[in-house]
């Protein structure tokens, strides 16, 4: 578990020049650059930090608007339509969900618009140290997400949580999937809340479990 930032696979991406300089200039142009790391603060969008071969420098806090896959895209998608929510909290985990592999798959953005791409990694978070107090989401089950990183077809970049994306595997996935209709988690699961069994009268390696009275 990371601490406010996380190495990332290296992944090859153009960014939007106007990103660079503030939003002042640069409008149009593109600039190639490898992912690095990403940071997660609380209560703003993930934030990328890229290599920029042609300048030998580390950029750091775009958004993942910024990126895009090619040098041939031109167009500009709103933040909020490839990132459905900010950061949970400041401890991270990066993993490649490896039967994921690169599957294709889909997403439903806030414009009710379906995007398509392929899964590259996901960031996770929790509330890792119990010395500070928890004051976000990142473990109530209801409101909990991960950010699933796609490569779209349309040359951009999403974050997004399992419950807006669909995956496809070509070997199990039917031509037509059903659609999900499932209900949010909202349970808490333990094997140790309840007090009906307890080891605490024996102390045998192989002890036995006894019903308390």
């Amino acid at each position: 578990m990371a601490f406010l930032v996380a190495n990332l696979p290296p992944v090859k991406v153009y960014v939007k020049k106007e990103y660079l300089y503030d939003h002042e200039k640069g409008h149009g142009e593109l600039v190639e650059g490898v992912w690095i790391s990403v940071k997660s603060i609380e209560g703003r969008a993930l934030y990328f930090e890229t290599y920029l071969p042609e300048y030998g420098a580390l950029y750091d806090k775009l958004p993942i608007s910024a990126f895009v896959n090619s040098p041939d895209i031109k167009d500009n998608l709103e933040l909020e339509e490839l990132e459905l929510w900010d950061a949970f909290s400041y401890h991270i985990a990066v993993i490649n969900k490896s039967y994921m592999g690169s599957m294709k798959c889909k997403y439903l953005a806030p414009s009710k618009k379906w995007y398509y791409g392929k899964y590259l990694f996901t960031i996770d978070s929790c509330h890792a140290d119990t010395n500070i107090l928890n004051v976000n989401y990142s473990e109530v089950p209801e409101e909990h997400k991960s950010f699933n990183i796609l490569e779209l077809d349309n040359g951009h970049f999403a974050a997004q949580p399992n419950n807006r994306v669909l995956f496809y595997d070509k070997s199990l996935t039917p031509s037509k999937p059903s659609q999900p209709d499932f209900k949010v988690s909202t349970k808490y699961y333990s094997v140790e809340d309840k007090t009906k069994w307890t080891a605490g009268d024996d102390s045998s390696f192989f002890y036995e479990l006894k019903e308390q009275k």
